[in-house]
């Protein structure tokens, strides 16, 4: 394989090797938490694909110290910061809306909802499954621009759709002078269709759906990567646990 050896940043380095966010990098590389070939790194410093990067134990534990949250949004609320009078799903996590058989053995601490992000967000009128993680690594493997992870979804619309539409779902329509990835969308059952995406652009259902004459009345997501919503109810939430990966 070609290996690059033009020197770039150490913290778009560790980014790039899944190793934490850029951000997090920073914070390590200031903390003394980071060598490179065995010398402890300095901020900015240059590296090339050549050099080896090691993250001290106080890096790893800080990393395991963060959890991240899967929540069945209900409508009415946005998947970020609050905004126009309606609430953030982050509100949801409380100790009281945890789902009874949330079995991850974590205990809940009030610093757990610091510094989550949605990774993945969902419209205020669409529901399902919402990830909200501490964790950078988390939500890039989501839904960073070389994001391979699917997204599946039940999509209930009205309007009529033939052969030629459905083929057009699947590949061939363009959002944002852009042509789409191709997508795996079949009919569920006669007013729903399975939507499987790999890509995740503003309201890109909603938006698919328009372009071939349908209306969505009604979005819940139903996976993203390995993890399922199952049988976590609307409004309830619990931790991923252990074992459980994207």
């Amino acid at each position: 394989m070609h290996t690059n050896q033009e020197p770039q940043r150490l913290s778009k380095r560790m980014a790039q090797l899944g190793l934490c966010s850029r951000r997090e990098a920073d914070s390590y590389i200031e903390q003394g938490w980071v060598t490179v070939n065995g010398q402890t790194a300095v901020l900015g410093q240059k590296v090339t694909e050549s050099d080896r990067i090691d993250l001290h134990k106080q890096a790893h534990e800080q990393q395991a110290a963060r959890v991240t949250i899967l929540l069945n949004k209900p409508v009415g609320y946005v998947s970020a910061q609050a905004e126009k009078g309606y609430q953030s799903a982050a509100e949801l996590i409380t100790p009281e809306n945890r789902w009874e058989g949330d079995d991850s053995r974590i205990a809940y601490s009030p610093k757990h909802r610091f510094g989550l992000a949605p990774a993945g967000r969902l419209d205020i009128d669409s529901v399902g499954l919402l990830v909200l993680t501490q964790d950078g690594r988390i939500a890039k493997q989501l839904i960073g621009e070389h994001s391979s992870s699917e997204k599946e979804y039940l999509v209930r619309v009205r309007g009529k759709l033939d052969d030629k539409g459905l083929a057009l779902l699947n590949h061939g329509l363009s959002l944002d002078g852009e042509k789409l990835r191709p997508a795996q969308v079949s009919w569920q059952n006669e007013d729903q269709l399975r939507f499987i995406l790999k890509q995740g652009k503003k309201r890109q259902i909603r938006r698919m759906c328009e372009l071939v004459g349908l209306r969505v009345v009604g979005l819940k997501r139903i996976r993203m990567g390995k993890v399922k919503l199952g049988k976590l109810p609307p409004g309830k939430w619990r931790y991923l646990k252990a074992g459980e990966s994207f």
